[in-house]
C-alpha cells in the first residue's frame, strides 16, 4: 500500500485528487509543517527536501507533487494524456509549467502578501504581477480546449486543481472572474466524486491551526536568521 506523506496544502491535495481518480489504497500519514515535522530525520530520510507530499510504494519513493503525479499515471496507465511524442511533450510541459511557474509564484504572492514583514511592496507586486500573468496563460489555454491537454482529463489537470481552488485566495477575491475559462474548468474538477473525496481528507486529522512564533519558525527557518 502506499504511504502518502500529506497536509492539507495544494501540493498534498492535487495528489490526494490523483490516488482517489485513480482508486489507488494509501495510507495517510500527516505532516504537521505548522510543528515543524517535516523537518525531523524520518522525513527528511524520505523528501531531503523537508516538503510534503511524498509518496512510499514499495522500493520507490517520489517527492515533488507533479513528480508523484507522472509517477502515478505511469503506475496505472491512467490519466496519462496520449502516448505520441507530441502530446507526451504537450503533457510534460504543462506539468512542468504548473509546477514551476504556478505553484511557486502563486505560493510566493501569497507569502509576501500575508507572512513577510515590511516593507514589502515590491515584493507583493513582483509576485502578484507573475502569479496573475502565469494564471492568465492558464485561463487562455482553457479557453481553446476543455481540458489541459485537449478534451481528455489528465493529471495535467489535476496539478492545476490543486492550485487554481486557492486563486481568491492568492490574488484577490475579485480575481477568478476575471479567467472565465479557469473559473469554469475550477467548477468541474471540483465537482468530481473524487475532488469531495479528496478534499474530505481535512476531517481525517487535526493540524495545527495557529500561525504563533513557533510555526512561522518552522515553516519559514530563515526568520531565525533574520531574528
Amino acid at each position: 500500500m502506499i504511504k502518502f506523506y500529506y497536509n492539507l496544502a495544494p501540493n498534498p491535495t492535487k495528489v490526494a485528487l490523483a490516488l482517489e481518480e485513480m482508486a489507488l489504497p494509501y495510507e495517510l500519514v500527516p505532516v504537521d509543517t505548522r510543528k515543524g515535522e517535516q523537518h525531523t530525520p524520518a522525513f527528511l530520510a524520505i523528501n531531503p527536501n523537508a516538503k510534503v507530499p511524498a509518496i512510499v510504494d514499495g522500493d520507490a519513493t517520489v517527492f515533488d507533487s507533479n513528480a508523484i503525479l507522472l509517477y502515478l499515471a505511469e503506475k496505472t496507465g491512467t490519466f496519462g494524456g496520449g502516448k505520441s511524442a507530441a502530446q507526451r511533450g504537450e503533457l510534460l510541459s504543462w506539468m512542468m509549467f504548473i509546477a514551476s511557474g504556478i505553484g511557486p509564484y502563486s505560493g510566493q504572492a501569497v507569502h509576501f502578501r500575508n507572512v513577510a514583514p515590511e516593507p514589502k511592496d515590491y515584493a507583493v507586486t513582483r509576485y502578484t504581477f507573475e502569479a496573475t500573468r502565469h494564471w492568465n496563460i492558464i485561463d487562455a489555454r482553457l479557453a481553446k480546449h476543455r481540458y489541459m491537454l485537449g478534451d481528455e482529463y489528465t493529471v495535467a489537470d489535476m496539478a492545476l486543481w490543486g492550485w487554481s481552488r486557492l486563486v481568491p485566495f492568492v490574488l484577490g477575491p475579485d480575481a477568478l472572474p476575471t479567467m472565465p475559462n479557469l473559473k469554469r474548468h475550477l467548477e468541474e474538477v471540483s465537482a468530481r466524486p473524487a475532488a469531495a473525496r479528496a478534499l474530505a481528507l481535512k476531517d481525517k486529522h487535526s493540524f495545527k491551526a495557529d500561525m504563533d512564533e513557533a510555526a512561522k519558525l518552522a515553516m519559514f527557518p530563515h526568520l531565525k536568521k533574520a531574528g
